[in-house]
């Protein structure tokens, strides 16, 4: 196996990985978006822009001729879908806790796929298909989306943990 044979394998893993925790944010993204629009409405414009990114990736993993892996995605979907049944003690509502650890995962994820388009970014050094000015943009959008879910997920963090 040559080392271009090897590294394309390797890239195809990890972007199929990536793409499988973009399905899993987006799913997350879209609920909370939904069930928090009230509260903060500029979290149906993040859902918006993960879900953009999502596609982004599979642009970026077309350009390259990765092959899905469809299973990674259709588990991490499963996975966002279960993972809403949580025992929280609150049966018909939604814990004042919800919000806290829904924006803390969303943000660990949006953490992930800021890292993920930096190391896209270095294999654009010796990978021509990759359009460098996009990738540094979507890493731009992401620390962006960081900061702002930051300053909700305090927010919250006080609204639910106050005395």
């Amino acid at each position: 196996m040559t080392t271009t044979t090897r590294t394309a394998q390797l890239l195809e893993v990890y972007l199929n990985d990536h793409l499988a925790g973009a399905t899993a944010g987006a799913g997350l993204a879209r609920r909370l978006a939904d069930s928090e629009s009230g509260w903060a409405p500029g979290l149906g414009r993040i859902a918006g822009e993960i879900h953009d990114d999502r596609s982004a990736l599979l642009e970026l993993m077309r350009l390259l001729d990765v092959r899905l892996q469809r299973y990674k995605s259709a588990i991490a979907w499963v996975g966002e879908k279960a993972g809403r049944f949580k025992p929280n003690r609150h049966l018909f509502t939604r814990s004042p806790l919800s919000r806290v650890i829904e924006l803390e995962m969303l943000r660990l994820g949006v953490e992930g796929k800021a890292a993920a388009w930096r190391t896209l970014r270095e294999v654009a050094e010796t990978e021509p298909r990759l359009p460098v000015a996009r990738l540094e943009a979507l890493d731009a959008r992401a620390r962006a989306q960081i900061e702002e879910l930051e300053a909700l997920r305090v927010r919250a963090v006080a609204e639910a943990l106050a005395p």
